[in-house]
């Protein structure tokens, strides 16, 4: 049987299933407006264009840790993905812990480029390191094969639509943790330091390494953002 027909016979098949529907009531007013009566657009907004790269940062958390912990997990939980996939892992680094990875990130480097150029990319490595914590972004591969092997059809777009969840739960942490006065700049020292952040965490076999983000105490402003001109980005139709 062609792989469509499969999804669309098992489709089919608990829809005939489904026990019978109750009486429709507003979605408005029933789900969604208890959900979102606290934030607005204009919230919202505000909070996209507080959320900046700050690369001077400090130790000294306007929250305690367990705070920035809990805001953490609870950003990526809401994060949407695929199928509600919910692929994406993290390892929550703090304290020694943190210094612990950018030194890691540090010997890594030192085994690729030249001593005679290291300088600059030390003084870079001195300001992570300089931060509170750091965020590593895994996506789970164990996830995504299954979901390959479940819907065949669509075997080549899970691994696409995993690197997009990463990056929405990459963007729900930062924009979480900007809300709460904390920066944070992201990284991509991958593939370079995946055996080594594997074998110090203990990392599953099946957690892919895509980013790491370091945050802290905000000590200097970031530059003055930028954009380039809609009409070069944007096309509406009516």
């Amino acid at each position: 049987m062609d792989p469509f027909q499969q999804i669309l016979k098992s489709t089919l098949a608990r829809t005939d299933a489904a026990p019978q529907a109750a009486a429709p009531q507003p979605l408005l007013e029933t789900v969604l407006k208890p959900r979102v009566e606290s934030v607005s657009v204009e919230g919202f907004l505000s909070l996209a264009k507080a959320r900046r790269t700050i690369y001077t940062l400090g130790k000294d958390l306007p929250v305690a840790e367990d705070d920035v912990v809990a805001t953490i997990k609870e950003a990526i939980r809401q994060a949407p993905s695929a199928f509600n996939s919910q692929s994406s892992r993290a390892l929550i680094l703090l304290g020694k812990e943190h210094d612990r990875f950018w030194e890691l990130v540090r010997g890594q480097l030192r085994n690729v480029i030249p001593a005679e150029h290291f300088h600059a990319t030390a003084d870079k490595l001195d300001g992570f390191a300089a931060a509170a914590g750091s965020v590593l972004f895994f996506e789970d591969q164990e996830v995504i094969s299954h979901l390959q092997r479940q819907y065949i059809a669509w075997a080549d777009n899970f691994p696409v639509w995993s690197e997009q969840s990463s990056g929405i739960a990459q963007y729900a942490v930062w924009l979480a943790l900007a809300e709460k006065q904390i920066g944070a700049n992201l990284q991509h020292y991958n593939p370079l330091i995946d055996i080594d952040v594997r074998a110090t965490w203990n990392i599953p076999e099946s957690w892919k390494l895509r980013a790491e983000m370091n945050f802290g105490n905000i000590l200097a402003a970031a530059d003055e953002k930028t954009f380039i001109d809609d009409d070069k980005r944007f096309i509406v139709a009516r």
